[in-house]
């Protein structure tokens, strides 16, 4: 058959052993459970602690996990994407350490970067290397370290984000399963309320902003959380009417996890009932590229063939987007 689309057939997820807890963040800075819960639905997140590991590590991870449990040889492995926004270093290619590491010697390999929107991106990236017949089986890894550019006395930030990979792999599929639609989008006005500036080619790091922090990331929370209300569910409500698709029809929604009145948001902008959306925002906090993997690791079991979900995500850029998707499997 010449129709191919492309579908998710592995699942592998790695985060770190230390917990961060809210009860922890108290004592760190000026906060307190009930006022994190109450307007990010965070519990706790994950931090890489260990000196000279960084995001490559927890990609490998979530990688080798992958490769385990559905007994897969790296050496046919065409393609190892990377989605970060945290990338071991500004060069060499964090992908293709992670690629050598874990056996796909055979694989190229490149870093996807778009913020809280990399795996997004790289779930349509993937598909079309799918999609164009010369490759079989794309390992596609969200892996963020978070951690490393976040002030841990900014009540702003550091109350947000974890650390944290997952890891798919995208074959052919020939039942019509897998990415069925996307629609993606970003706009460059919007960076100024969301970055990471220093260590950028035109804000290098010196003596003097390191001293006053400026190499820390910065978000003005109000305009991100507007900006992400709206977009992420105008997307998500686009992609289903172009589909054709009632809230009946859709089996979950898969959410970045960025902000639960943002996911709630969403969510009852289509109309869907709680149960079919996928949260796990109080575990982990929001990880960036690695939401929508650790998601889906964490629901595989109740996953069935044919599930009809929306993927959506919202990023510093601004970068989002939603893409119509059929599972592909029952878990084994």
């Amino acid at each position: 058959m010449s129709n191919i689309t492309a579908a998710i057939t592995a699942l592998g997820a790695y985060v770190p052993e230390f917990v961060l807890t809210n009860q922890l963040l108290e004592t760190m800075v000026d906060t307190n459970d009930e006022w994190i819960t109450t307007r990010t639905g965070i519990k706790e997140r994950r931090i890489l602690k260990e000196e000279g590991k960084g995001t490559s590590f927890m990609a490998i991870k979530a990688s080798e996990d992958l490769i385990k449990k559905y007994n897969i040889d790296p050496k046919e492995i065409d393609l190892v994407i990377v989605a970060t926004a945290t990338p071991d270093m500004k060069a060499a290619s964090t992908a293709a350490y992670t690629a050598t590491q874990i056996g796909a010697v055979n694989a190229f390999s490149f870093d996807l970067e778009a913020a809280c929107s990399s795996f997004l991106y790289g779930m349509s990236v993937a598909s079309a290397y799918i999609q164009s017949k010369k490759y079989k089986k794309v390992l596609l890894i969200g892996s963020d370290k978070n951690s490393s550019f976040i002030n841990y006395k900014d009540r702003a930030t550091c109350i947000i984000f974890g650390d944290g990979a997952g890891a798919v792999l995208f074959e052919p599929n020939y039942e019509g399963l897998g990415l069925q639609d996307e629609l993606l989008r970003s706009d460059g006005s919007g960076r100024e309320f969301l970055q990471a500036t220093y260590g950028g080619s035109s804000y290098p790091i010196n003596e003097s902003t390191y001293a006053e922090g400026k190499h820390y990331v910065f978000q003005d929370g109000k305009t991100v959380f507007k900006n992400a209300v709206f977009n992420m569910a105008d997307v998500t409500e686009k992609v289903m009417k172009r589909n054709h698709l009632t809230n009946s029809d859709v089996s979950w929604l898969v959410a970045h996890q960025a902000n639960k009145r943002i996911i709630d948001a969403t969510a009852n902008r289509i109309n869907l009932e709680e149960e079919k959306v996928m949260m796990n925002i109080q575990k982990y906090g929001n990880t960036t590229s690695a939401t929508l993997p650790l998601l889906l690791n964490d629901y595989e079991s109740q996953l069935k063939k044919g599930d009809n979900l929306i993927f959506a995500a919202f990023g510093g850029g601004f970068t989002w987007g939603a893409i119509y998707f059929k599972w592909a499997y029952n878990n084994k």
